[in-house]
């Protein structure tokens, strides 16, 4: 009898482990990084004022990761991003103080406007076949160079209050004491957390898909309890949760929901492990394509809306190397360069890793050149690393559990093509 047979539930968790390799290990690689600027900087680093600056500085990275993660799964890559940003921005602060709208209707006007650009360059890849890299290219170029027409080369400030309160505002309902809907907000998310985790596994184990046991399962909730109650009260003794925090919580939730429960994700991953084979199951690839670009699109708008809120300003110079930030992010966090392998929780790890990284390397001084090379040299490794756990597992790559199962609810089966779609990250 081998090893196997006598502990399945060890089993079950190596088996667990092996295709969760990459998020695992950045998570315990962004959990060290922390601990490690947290004694270089004497504590400075976990001050209440020190993580409402991270959220708020890192905030338009992670809305941008976000929706990076989504494109590059599907196999693309977007490099306009940045060029968006400035662009919806800039057009945003002319319509608040040349043409007076207010915030309520600029906002919803900046993210159909990025839609629309979302849409246009959505078009040319997936209908037309150019490729996402020439077609985002050359809307990097081209809306810096609009960004630059309608600012005139110069900036726009200040902006109204009503907007800079999306970037700079807090939760209301501040006490003498601690922060009550801050605490209420964290300790509500922490049980919704912990309802997923075990509903989760509950589904796997009905599926007689791989599960880690239970007591392993139970220290992950008690350890995200733990995480999640101790970033809420430190926050709730200073002025309470950031207001771009709020939103950021919803878009994490929105979209880890979207990408693990829902038809519409599991075809972002099929697209992106196999096209072809996603075809054959019955899924419109074309169209799962230029939506995601549309969602690129929205979500650029609202990094836009979130920078310039912050900055309080429209500047030509808006969103320089955005898009690198935001790519870096999702490779970091457990993107592959292949396509067909990443999550949102995943983007977001990795952003925060980036962020915790630059803040923590400018609180001891580290001169921005050293910076560079550390960010470079960060994401060089976390691609390599990708690679080698491809090849270590045979060129393949799990997408998600369950894909086969949903696939074929969501589409047509045509003589087992579906199961096809597993391989391919």
């Amino acid at each position: 009898m081998n090893d196997l047979t006598r502990n399945p539930s060890r089993s079950r968790l190596r088996e667990l482990l092996r295709g969760n390799t990459r998020q695992y290990g950045m998570a315990i690689a962004l959990v060290a990084v922390i601990i490690l600027f947290q004694v270089l900087t004497g504590g400075l680093l976990l001050t209440p004022l020190n993580i409402t600056n991270l959220i708020m500085q890192n905030s338009y990275i992670l809305i941008l990761a976000i929706g990076m993660m989504l494109v590059i799964i599907t196999g693309h890559i977007d490099l306009s991003v940045g060029s968006v940003v400035a662009f919806t921005g800039a057009v945003s602060a002319i319509m608040l103080t040349s043409w007076g709208l207010p915030t309520v209707v600029v906002v919803p006007l900046a993210l159909l406007l990025g839609g629309l650009i979302g849409a246009w360059q959505g078009f040319w890849i997936a209908y037309v076949g150019v490729p996402a890299f020439i077609v985002t290219l050359a809307g990097m170029l081209i809306f810096r160079g609009a960004t630059l027409a309608v600012l005139g080369g110069e900036s726009i400030a200040p902006l109204p209050q009503s907007l800079r309160v999306i970037a700079s505002g807090f939760l209301p309902g501040q006490t003498d004491g601690l922060h009550l809907p801050t605490l209420a907000l964290g300790l509500g998310g922490a049980a919704v957390i912990v309802w997923i985790q075990w509903r989760t596994r509950a589904r796997s184990l009905a599926r007689d898909l791989p599960t880690a046991p239970a007591a392993v399962t139970a220290a992950g909730s008690a350890l995200v309890v733990a995480v999640i109650v101790a970033f809420t009260y430190t926050l709730a003794g200073h002025n309470g949760l950031p207001l771009v925090g709020v939103l950021l919580v919803a878009l994490i939730a929105g979209y880890a929901f979207v990408m693990r429960s829902t038809t519409m994700g599991r075809r972002v991953y099929a697209v992106g492990g196999s096209e072809r084979a996603a075809a054959l199951s019955g899924i419109r690839t074309k169209r799962t394509t230029f939506w995601v670009f549309v969602n690129m699109g929205v979500l650029s708008a609202l990094a836009g809306l979130v920078f310039t809120a912050r900055l309080n300003a429209a500047t030509p110079g808006a969103g320089t190397m955005f898009e690198l930030d935001a790519i870096a992010a999702a490779f970091i966090g457990g993107a592959s360069a292949a396509g067909g392998v990443g999550s949102v929780i995943g983007a977001v790890i990795g952003a925060l890793f980036m962020g915790v990284l630059n803040n923590g390397m400018s609180l001891i001084g580290l001169g921005v050149d050293w910076q560079q090379f550390i960010k470079g040299l960060v994401l060089l490794l976390a691609v390599a690393f990708d690679i080698y756990n491809k090849r270590r597992v045979g060129g393949s790559a799990p997408i998600l559990p369950g894909l086969r199962w949903r696939l074929r609810r969501s589409g047509p089966e045509r003589s087992g093509e579906p199961d096809r779609v597993s391989g391919g990250a």
